[in-house]
């Protein structure tokens, strides 16, 4: 199969699908790579690199064109939508419930599309989101550090224990992938670090793991309100479902935290588990709401491209392998975890999350694949 590496048009999005490494593992399957001219630069990979590790460089018009399977970081743009048809393979984070347009576009193009963020593995987590909640968890706690600085506007506090200083609270809201990554370094550093989440058992796995400077809370009103006086950050990696109204943390509560505090939310879901949130750029990463600095970053990830695409890279390939070297349909119908991230196929819309938030109609994978 012809596999397309493209490069990213996403603003300050540096990522790429797949690395000079994993590009050598595919070109030993007997498939053909082509790269898109500069895909790698901004994760630190040259076209030589590429070339090396056998790829073919090619132009954005000759990627997409001779491509048999798409493989991307993120979801398509509308300068995009013209390459999809149904000889064609998508294999990338498509956020199809947040993108009524791409939606649109994958449906009439009857493009065979799965999502990285909706493949699962048999204990029922997302393997491929994962490698990048890490990421995105420890740069969030990162940037927390950077406004910190008084030379970058903020209060002038190390997020560090310092002998002779109090250490400073660290608040995570969430014992998943990003809380965890974030409580790591926030933890590494010395600070004082607080996890709240409703789940008794993710809790007591996560504590066998982490030093004692790291506290579990049961999220309650008043375990929240607590952190919410004492704490210098508030981390929140909690993902709001799009149809809720109520939030964690309202914008009233933020008249509660200290001066100079900072409100970090990986999770970007405008007015979500915190009310005051919107989703931001790396170009405008903040803002204020209630005299309180929030940063809210979108793609954090990008800011780590190299990391980032390494990990990601490692995480998609065995599942790319399949659908290049058993076709769409037997890849799908064999492995019932990379058909739980099938969105789309020949106009049906598969992905139930998506048909309800856009009032569609949906497709059951487990029926369509005994017809198709």
């Amino acid at each position: 199969m012809v596999i397309g590496v493209l490069k990213e048009i996403k603003p300050n999005e540096y990522r790429v699908a797949a690395v000079p490494a994993t590009v050598q593992e595919i070109v030993r399957r007997r498939h053909e790579v082509l790269v898109e001219s500069g895909a790698g630069v901004g994760s630190g990979y040259s076209d030589a690199d590429y070339e090396a590790a056998g790829a073919k460089i090619a132009t954005t018009d000759e990627v997409w064109t001779k491509a048999e399977l798409y493989y991307k970081v993120k979801e398509l743009f509308p300068q995009e939508f013209k390459w999809m048809n149904k000889d064609k393979i998508l294999f990338t984070y498509i956020h199809s419930n947040a993108h009524p347009e791409e939606t649109d576009c994958l449906l009439s193009s009857g493009v065979s599309a799965v999502a990285y963020e909706d493949v699962q593995d048999k204990n029922g987590r997302f393997p491929l989101l994962r490698p990048m909640s890490e990421l995105a968890g420890k740069g969030g706690f990162l940037a927390a550090c950077y406004y910190m600085q008084a030379v970058n506007g903020g209060p002038g506090k190390l997020l560090a224990n310092v002998v002779g200083v109090e250490p400073p609270v660290i608040t995570i809201i969430g014992c998943g992938n990003v809380g965890l990554g974030a409580a790591e370094l926030a933890a590494s550093f010395g600070n004082e670090v607080r996890i709240l989440d409703v789940n008794m058992e993710a809790m007591l796995a996560a504590q066998k793991h982490m030093p004692g400077n790291v506290s579990f809370l049961m999220s309650n009103r008043a375990n929240l309100e607590k952190c919410l006086r004492e704490s210098d950050v508030l981390l929140n990696a909690i993902q709001w479902a799009k149809d809720r109204k109520d939030h964690i943390v309202y914008r009233e509560d933020l008249r509660m935290m200290k001066k100079g505090a900072i409100v970090v939310d990986v999770a970007c879901d405008d007015g979500g588990a915190i009310e005051t949130c919107r989703s931001t750029t790396h170009d405008k990463p903040v803002f204020h709401e209630e005299g309180v600095l929030h940063y809210c970053v979108d793609n954090i990830p990008s800011a780590f491209a190299q990391t980032a695409s390494v990990t990601l890279a490692n995480s998609t390939l065995p599942y790319l392998l399949q659908l290049a070297g058993k076709g769409f349909k037997k890849a799908i119908e064999e492995n019932k975890y990379l058909r739980a991230g099938m969105t789309c196929w020949g106009g049906k819309l598969t992905l139930k999350e998506t048909a309800l938030k856009q009032n569609r109609q949906w497709t059951d994978a487990e029926e369509l694949i005994k017809t198709w």
